[in-house]
């Protein structure tokens, strides 16, 4: 009798049995995939360092010793002796306004005041003649009275014009504007033939050196300005180019800005500085240790800071954590950090575009200079 074999036996096998047969060769040939291996990066340990505690205002250079020229009266300008920049000594003329109504009135009152010294005389004369003849019993004691207040009303009248004279003469003066002290002449805004009055500025003479910085401080900071504070002035570049104290601190709060005036002399050494320049004013409120980190170390997200630190994991090993930092100025090449790191943190300072939280490292330590 013949057997007979099930319906695709061997067709249906041996696909079967080469499918686990590879399998098999498979699961002996897989291999498990290594761990990822830490990446190395260099580290700068944080260490709290002093820094000042600082804020900067624009403030205003003014001279000590500046003089602005304004005339005494009115006229028209006829002569400007001086130019822009020149050096003058105290009573040099700068300019002349046209005299001329002037003069005419001072001749008058000479003229008028010849008149009463010649009356004088003759009153005097007369006097003298009432006083003999009084003696004589000439004339009566009415007649030697009158000719006695007839002196005294004479020398009052010439003395009263004495002085319109002096007043007129001073007054004169006035039409020659002269330097009030030695200094450097400033801008000449008016022109021969101009008008001007006793609100006219017809210019300045600065004396050079000693400023004073001019710092409008919120009122909100005031409480904590004190006399003598430090305070140094700075270029574009943050250099500091001159430094001084706090010498007034004004009582009264300015109505429009809602600030405080301070005011700092600046020693103005080769006058580097000018009259009425803009400055940066840095106040220096104080200083504390702060932990710093360099500024390539920190990158900024969505208005936000961020630095990676090396802390150690479980394992005995280090892992990347992502900071997020509070910042504060810039000193030299790092961040003042008020919030986010603390003194002893080892901070990541290369291949932080190739980091992500919880990244394996290998720190070490590199140079802080």
């Amino acid at each position: 009798m013949s057997r007979r074999l099930p319906v695709g036996g061997p067709g249906l096998l041996l696909p079967l049995l080469l499918l686990f047969a590879s399998a098999s060769c498979g699961r002996k040939d897989a291999k498990v995939a290594p761990p990822a291996q830490a990446m190395p990066v260099k580290v700068q340990t944080a260490k709290p360092e002093k820094v000042n505690d600082t804020t900067e205002y624009v403030s205003t250079l003014k001279s000590r010793d500046s003089a602005v020229i304004m005339p005494q009266v009115e006229g028209q300008i006829t002569k400007i002796f001086v130019r822009s920049g020149d050096r003058v000594n105290a009573g040099t003329p700068l300019m002349q306004i046209d005299p001329a109504k002037q003069q005419a009135t001072v001749k008058s009152q000479e003229d008028t005041h010849a008149a009463a010294e010649a009356n004088l005389k003759y009153a005097e004369q007369q006097y003298a003649r009432a006083k003999d003849l009084s003696s004589a019993g000439v004339i009566s004691k009415q007649e030697f009275d009158q000719a006695k207040s007839a002196v005294d009303n004479a020398h009052a009248q010439v003395r009263a014009l004495s002085a319109q004279v002096r007043e007129q003469q001073v007054e004169l003066h006035y039409y020659r504007v002269a330097a009030p002290s030695s200094g450097i002449v400033g801008d000449i805004p008016v022109h021969v033939g101009d008008r001007v009055t006793v609100s006219t500025i017809l210019t300045t003479v600065d004396k050079p050196g000693t400023l004073e910085a001019y710092v409008y401080v919120p009122i909100e900071r005031a409480p904590k300005l004190k006399m003598n504070m430090p305070v140094d002035l700075v270029d574009g570049s943050g250099n500091v180019i001159a430094k001084s104290k706090v010498s007034f601190i004004s009582p009264q709060v300015d109505n429009t800005t809602q600030s405080v005036l301070v005011k700092a002399q600046i020693a103005n050494q080769k006058d580097a500085l000018r009259q009425s320049q803009f400055v940066r004013a840095r106040v220096i409120w104080g200083s504390q240790d702060t932990p710093v980190v360099p500024v390539l170390a920190v990158s900024r997200i969505g208005g936000e800071y961020f630095a990676f630190v090396a802390e150690p994991d479980s394992k005995g090993g280090y892992v990347a954590r992502q900071k997020v930092l509070k910042v504060g100025q810039i000193v030299g090449n790092d961040y003042v950090v008020v919030d986010g790191i603390k003194s002893g943190d080892k901070v990541i300072v290369s291949g932080t575009q190739f980091l992500i939280d919880g990244t394996g490292v290998v720190p070490q330590e590199a140079s802080s200079t």
